[in-house]
């Protein structure tokens, strides 16, 4: 497979599970080694970000430029500001403030049982499967990432708590180099570009006019989410 994305740009990766959608996320971050040899522009072809070979970037100086929100993201026992703050340990209170403000979320943090100061427990039981995503969005923000990967952020939200989600997604992403891998594709419509993953290929990329147009892969992807939510919405 072989893809380019410019700076800035928010790229989606679809397909079923098991197609290598986490696997291309993982090789660009260093959690997995390309067969390739560094320098080497043959078969096994070469990764490069903004044009250096990924494996002459160490993983310390790749990460931190990096920000990775998962569809489960470890919280620990402390407040909601602490755990915002992890990302950057000299940011003051006002930083996170600032942050939660420009996410959109300030208001559902602020109605929280102690505001920021609510503690949230072992694996944050005390908040919502939604209230944990906007703490790791604020927390991923706040480490101001140049690249972001959002794994399944949003497939285990409710349907009412997904709109103050998927706002808060769409700030995230603005003017980041973004990889968002989503099963709901309400999540990466917008996306600057989507690759269909299959079978560990992108057999279609294009953006979401272009492949509903195509009537291939995706538009059967299309028409499977939109069933799956006509349902979900009658349930409620």
């Amino acid at each position: 497979m072989s893809f380019t994305v410019e700076p800035g740009q928010t790229v989606a990766l679809v397909g079923h599970t098991g197609s290598g959608k986490t696997s291309i996320v993982n090789l660009m971050s260093k959690f997995y080694r390309h067969n390739g040899e560094a320098g080497s522009a043959g078969e096994h072809g070469r990764i490069l970000i903004d044009g250096y070979d990924i494996d002459r970037i160490t993983q310390a100086d790749l990460h931190r430029q990096m920000g990775i929100v998962l569809q489960e993201n470890l919280l620990f026992s402390g407040t909601v500001m602490d755990n915002i703050r992890f990302a950057r340990p000299e940011a003051d209170d006002a930083d996170v403030i600032d942050v939660c403000e420009r996410l959109g979320c300030l208001d559902v943090m602020q109605q929280l049982q102690n505001g920021l100061g609510t503690e949230v427990g072992e694996r944050g039981e005390a908040l919502s499967m939604g209230q944990r995503q906007l703490v790791c969005f604020a927390r991923a923000m706040l480490a101001r990432p140049r690249l972001l990967i959002c794994d399944e952020a949003t497939s285990s939200v409710d349907t009412v708590t997904e709109a103050r989600v998927q706002e808060a997604l769409g700030h995230l992403l603005e003017g980041r180099t973004s990889f968002v891998i989503a099963h709901r594709l309400s999540t990466i419509r917008k996306a600057d570009l989507i690759l269909v993953v299959k079978a560990g290929r992108i057999v279609e990329q294009g953006t979401h006019a272009q492949l509903l147009a195509l009537g291939g892969t995706y538009s059967d992807l299309h028409a499977e989410f939109v069933r799956v939510s006509q349902g979900e919405q009658s349930i409620l």
